[in-house]
């Protein structure tokens, strides 16, 4: 058997405005209906004898992670989160540690949690002769075998065989133009470098001790200084943030006299634009991939994406239009790498548009944004059977909470009272207060805020369920 590791650290800027910083696309359902990356990743080991999976996610994906993992199944996941992101380096060094503090010193298949493989037959078979090579003390890597001269992916160089279907790798090549990646895939023996990996515990750490010292070193203290907090493990940031920001690839695998390839052919992308998530999906006969609701009139090879309203398209050819609640993006398929610089332009004029949809999750339920002016703010909330927001108090705002269904527990100074359906509280701006759901369905309110601030770092925390420090 294997233990699973996946990363689910990434920030999935190039997928904006669908992607977002708090809920970047290995959360969300980009591929199969119903069904995010991180779940389906998870989904795709079935049928594979494996130990239970382990997560690495950032901090302030903790809850997202948790939730999506439990409705997989997966009950009492291990999660590590990361204070701050510092590559994949340090994050596997953090799962294997953790591995070998149990006494054990198992394999680890180290996964993507945002990447698509549309054959799982093929990636279990490629899955077994990793395991085989790993188990034999090797380092292994898994190389997609090529369809077309992609720029976007670094390469490996296959060298000579080493027996179960593996090969020694001769090189790693970064990101090639396009004549290059031409040469690559008319002479053949090019992969794409998949960023999946196969080795024992043990040996990836010898290695690390070897070539870079000082993210063992970090990650060991920062692991040794952690909490455990329900199934998160917690990493102490301070030592954690001292490690080297450095990938496996350049930490490890380049250096490595082990590092061999398992060929994987199997439809693998790493879904990392708009592009791709139109090359990769089912098309009409015109050559689109329509999501949502979606009205088109002499539209050819274009993708669409509508998530709340209607979009129509006339006359257009090679577009990507993607519509949120409170963001639209039309970009031409070939410039669609760019959408960072979209991104950066939100990031430098201080808008919210980067981090957040108007939808927020938060491990107690979700809240809609729907209207906003000078000194004032409506929100819908939706607050979980049996959840409760922090016992909490605000210097600048008061709140006006209107119960549409369910029932509402509400603290408010020194009183607790219940307040049902067509009935409101008024929270004055100092008094402390909380939110609680003691029914069996959701309790949907609405909220509305008034004052002369209303940022969510308005919030003193005097007591949360879940553990956080901020809201």
């Amino acid at each position: 058997m294997f233990l699973p590791v996946i990363i689910a650290g990434g920030s999935g800027t190039r997928l904006w405005p669908l992607s977002r910083q708090l809920n970047p696309k290995q959360f969300l359902p980009l591929v199969e209906a119903g069904m995010t990356m991180l779940q389906a990743t998870i989904n795709r080991l079935d049928g594979l004898e494996h130990l239970p999976a382990r997560l690495i996610c950032n901090e302030h994906h903790r809850f997202l992670a948790a939730e999506q993992l439990r409705q997989s199944g997966v009950e009492e996941a291990k999660i590590i989160l990361e204070p701050l992101g510092r590559n994949t380096a340090p994050a596997i060094a953090l799962a294997a540690l953790q591995a070998l503090s149990s006494g054990d010193d198992p394999v680890l298949l180290v996964l993507a949690a945002d990447h698509l493989i549309q054959d799982v037959g093929a990636f279990h078979a490629s899955v077994r002769s990793a395991l085989a090579l790993a188990e034999a003390g090797k380092l292994v890597t898994f190389g997609v075998v090529p369809t077309h001269p992609e720029t976007g992916y670094g390469y490996l160089c296959r060298g000579t065989s080493v027996g179960e279907g593996g090969f020694k790798v001769d090189r790693f090549v970064e990101k090639p133009d396009l004549k290059t990646a031409e040469k690559y895939l008319a002479t053949g023996g090019y992969y794409w470098n998949s960023g999946m990996f196969m080795f024992r515990a043990s040996r990836y750490l010898e290695e690390l001790e070897q070539f870079q010292p000082k993210i063992l070193s970090a990650c060991r203290e920062s692991l040794a200084k952690g909490q455990q907090d329900m199934y998160f493990t917690r990493v102490d940031a301070d030592t954690f943030a001292t490690c080297p920001d450095v990938s496996i690839d350049y930490a490890v695998m380049e250096k490595t006299n082990d590092a061999v390839m398992v060929p994987l052919s199997a439809g693998w992308s790493d879904i990392g634009s708009w592009s791709a998530l139109w090359d990769a999906g089912v098309k009409n006969a015109e050559g689109n991939l329509f999501r949502g609701d979606v009205l088109a009139e002499r539209t050819t090879d274009s993708y669409v994406h509508a998530t709340h309203r209607l979009v129509a398209t006339l006359g257009i050819e090679d577009l990507i239009i993607v519509e949120t609640k409170d963001a639209v993006l039309v970009a031409h398929k070939d410039q669609v790498q760019d959408v960072k610089m979209i991104v950066d332009r939100l990031k430098a004029a201080g808008r919210y548009e980067h981090a957040n949809h108007r939808e927020v999750y938060r491990p107690w339920g979700v809240y809609d944004c729907i209207d906003s002016g000078e000194r004032y703010q409506v929100k819908r909330i939706t607050v979980k059977p049996g959840e409760k927001l922090s016992v909490q108090m605000h210097h600048h705002r008061a709140e006006h909470w209107i119960v549409v269904s369910g029932t509402a527990r509400v603290t408010n100074g020194d009183k607790t009272y219940l307040v049902t359906e067509n009935q409101s509280t008024y929270i004055p701006i100092g008094h402390v207060h909380a939110l609680e759901n003691p029914g069996m369905i959701p309790l949907e309110l609405i909220e509305v805020q008034s004052g002369s601030y209303l940022g969510e770092d308005d919030i003193v925390r005097f007591e949360d369920i879940y553990g956080r420090v901020k809201d």
